[in-house]
C-alpha cells in the first residue's frame, strides 16, 4: 500500500537518511516502495537526548536512519532500555514492547513506542520533583495525517 505524505512549504523530511526539503507549495508526496522515513517533527539532535529515555529514543532513530550503523545503534538501544529498566523497574511493560519490536527488526515502531517511555520518565521525574511541571506541558503525541504506516 503506497505511503501519501502532505508536505508543507519548507517542511524537511528524511528519507534513507537523505534531508529533502519542499521548496515550493505544499505537496503530496507518494511513497511506493519501503523507504526508511522521519518527518522533522519525529527528529532528535544528539544535543536534545539529554535523559535516559531519550538517549535510547536517539539511538533507534540512528539505527532507523542509519543502516550501515543499525547493529551498532541497535546494540546500544537494548543496552539503553536495560540501563533504563534496572533504574525504573516501573517501566518494565514499555521497555519490553520496545524490546520486542527491535526483534522484530520493527524499528520504526520501537520509536515510536519510545514515546511512553519518554511519558513514563517524565512522570518517575515529576513524582520525585525533580522535573518541572511547565516542562512537560507539550505534548509530542499529534498525530501525522499520513494514511499509512512507515514500517
Amino acid at each position: 500500500m503506497p505511503l501519501r505524505i502532505k508536505l508543507p512549504s519548507k517542511e524537511r523530511i528524511i528519507i534513507n537518511g537523505a534531508v529533502l526539503e519542499n521548496a515550493g507549495e505544499a505537496t503530496t508526496i507518494i511513497l511506493h516502495n519501503h523507504a526508511d522515513i522521519l518527518r522533522r517533527k519525529e527528529v532528535m539532535s544528539e544535543a536534545d537526548a539529554q535523559s535516559p529515555a531519550r538517549r535510547v529514543y536517539y539511538a533507534l532513530q540512528c539505527a532507523y536512519m542509519f543502516e550501515d550503523e543499525r547493529v551498532r545503534y541497535r546494540q546500544m538501544a537494548l543496552e539503553l532500555l536495560n540501563q533504563y529498566e534496572s533504574a525504573a523497574p516501573s517501566g518494565k511493560s514499555i521497555t519490553e514492547k520496545i524490546r520486542a519490536e527491535i526483534e522484530k527488526d520493527r524499528l520504526y515502531n520501537a520509536l515510536r513506542n519510545t514515546h511512553d517511555l519518554i511519558e513514563h520518565e517524565v512522570e518517575r521525574m515529576r513524582s520525585l520533583g525533580l522535573w518541572p511541571e511547565e516542562a512537560a506541558s507539550g505534548s509530542d503525541d499529534d498525530q501525522d495525517e499520513d494514511e499509512s504506516e512507515l514500517s
